[in-house]
């Protein structure tokens, strides 16, 4: 037989071997320079895998890039293929995949990646109940570390009865994505996430396969559960649906966002407005449709705009008209992040960095959820647990006493000396602050006050922990004799700016857009319907207020 080397291969046989060669000592002499970094990351409480968020970085900064991404280096740190992978992207196109916005991944309790040798640090999170970690890592050549790291809880609100929500989430879904999806709700310890099919006068995007029960899953004590952010129009705010058992949508009635309201609620739904009312004049649909009663709730806390993270001028305002107004909080990824203008290092979106809990009490499911979100037991946060109790009532529960009766108020705040440092926590009546108790990175803090009830009183509690960690309730609803809780020190003005908000829509009928997203002047007839009743409405709260001034 003849030997391999003694043959005459053909030249371009010969061009191939050679080439194969110079691959293979190329690529060992790469892989001889690389370091195997396979990571176990347990729930310490359990010892268990656990989902959770995970960012690795090199030196100068590099980190993984998703598709589309502000590139933070020429290079990138490669992905881990155990990454949990969902399609993302802003405008309902595909940006992502496993990497998110700043460059973490998601992962379900391990992950395994080749990286050059040198140094690293890596970040392993699980939303706000647990202690994140930090770890530096020097890794060298032909090296496999393999570390397992323990996270450990600083508080565990389910065992409460108290269940996390983001009411904010875009992504593109099918049924076979669910699963993965309820991973990344896992990592961020969100229990229902809800996914909200989005929409404008022409279209809607992140189309959700199905709504009501076929639309929603579940695995152990996480959800996933469809909802809407639709209807959305620059003039008038954008609204948030969630909980219906259909989509709503009148495109030729498009301004009429009363109706949609009152057809998600015949549906089992709950109606509100989101991004604090702030952006895109939210705060003209909320006067024009809470003072006619359709609205359940105010997405309170968000990283969109630049009064947040809680943003109280227009909650404010309503519950002083005497109002009963819910306070959610969503993230709106993958729009809305902490980031540069909040002052933090933090990059992109991430789910559930604005979120609410609500109390369901010892049995969790998606209707008992809801029922919990209808009754306005929730508070909004960014990072401390806030929790409120007027003579025994939660949030959102109404306490009617005879006049004299004293009042039993106590705000206590929960946090962590290095994850959240509290810094204050109030109490709020009629928006002022009626006890508050301060403290430097404390764990917990408590606020009490006794007052008697001499009138109606919305009361809440809110907290101040580290830059950008604050929190408020919904409100306890005190009533004197089943009179109303108004603010009669704030009302007259409250009354006014209203007015003034309706005016504004009617400045906006008076000429066509000048986007092409501006139509409002084309359903001109409704929106003055809708003028004509609030305006109504306010007239009856003038008569009512002054005749009660009087007596």
């Amino acid at each position: 037989m003849a030997r391999l080397d003694r043959i005459r291969w053909p030249l371009p046989v010969r061009a191939a071997l050679a080439g194969a060669f110079l691959y293979a000592v190329i690529h060992s002499a790469q892989a001889s320079r690389e370091a195997t970094l396979r990571v176990r990351i347990l729930e310490a409480a359990t010892g268990k895998p656990t989902p959770v968020r995970v960012l690795v970085e090199g030196e100068g900064g590099v980190r993984p890039r998703a598709a589309g991404a502000v590139a933070v280096s020429e290079t990138a740190i490669p992905v881990p293929k155990q990454a949990v992978g969902v399609m993302w992207g802003r405008n309902d196109r595909a940006e992502g995949w496993a990497v998110l916005p700043d460059g973490s991944f998601y992962a379900d309790g391990a992950f395994e990646v080749q990286l050059p040798a040198g140094r690293y640090t890596i970040r392993v999170s699980k939303g706000y109940e647990y202690l994140a970690q930090t770890h530096t890592l020097v890794l060298k050549p032909g090296e496999v570390s393999q570390p397992v790291w323990r996270l450990e809880r600083w508080i565990d609100m389910p065992a409460r009865g108290w269940y996390s929500a983001d009411d904010h989430v875009h992504l593109q879904r099918s049924p076979r994505d669910d699963a993965a999806i309820v991973r990344w709700m896992a990592a961020e310890d969100v229990h229902v996430g809800n996914l909200l099919e989005m929409g404008d006068f022409w279209a809607t995007y992140y189309t959700q396969y199905a709504f009501g029960p076929r639309g929603r899953y579940r695995e152990g004590s996480h959800i996933l559960s469809p909802g809407q952010e639709e209807p959305r129009t620059p003039e008038i705010g954008h609204t948030i649906s969630l909980g219906a058992r259909e989509l709503v949508r009148n495109p030729r009635d498009y301004y009429s966002y009363d109706r949609v309201f009152d057809r998600v609620h015949e549906l089992g739904g709950v109606s509100g407005f989101a991004h604090q009312g702030m952006s895109f004049h939210g705060y003209r649909g909320m006067t024009l449709n809470i003072l006619r009663g359709k609205v359940d709730f105010l997405e309170l806390a968000q990283f969109c705009v630049l009064e947040g993270p809680l943003a109280l001028d227009h909650y404010y305002h309503f519950l002083d008209l005497g109002y009963r107004l819910t306070a959610l909080a969503g993230s709106d990824f993958p729009w809305c992040g902490r980031g540069e203008r909040y002052g933090l290092e933090e990059r992109g979106s991430q789910i559930g960095d604005a979120r609410f809990y609500t109390y369901v009490g010892k049995e969790f499911n998606f209707e008992n959820w809801l029922d919990a979100v209808k009754r306005g037991h929730t508070f909004a946060t960014t990072g401390p647990v806030l929790l409120l109790e007027v003579n025994g009532k939660l949030p959102g529960e109404t306490l009617d006493v005879a006049p004299g009766t004293r009042l039993r108020v106590r705000a206590e705040a929960l946090g962590h000396r290095q994850q959240v440092p509290l810094a204050a926590v109030e109490i709020v009546g009629h928006g002022k602050v009626l006890a508050r108790q301060e403290g430097a990175q404390a764990e917990r803090l408590v606020a009490e006050v006794e007052l008697p009830a001499e009138r109606g009183l919305w009361i809440a509690a809110r907290c101040q922990a580290a830059k950008a960690q604050m929190a408020h309730t919904t409100p306890v609803y005190v009533t004197v004799n089943g009179a109303g809780f108004h603010n009669p020190e704030t009302v007259p003005e409250r009354l006014k700016l209203s007015e003034r908000y309706l005016r504004e829509i009617e400045q906006v009928l008076a000429a066509s857009g000048q986007r092409l997203d501006e139509v409002a002047w084309r359903h001109k007839a409704e929106l003055e319907r809708q003028i004509s009743e609030a305006r109504r409405v306010l007239a009856q709260l003038n008569d009512k207020f002054s005749s009660s001034a009087s007596r």
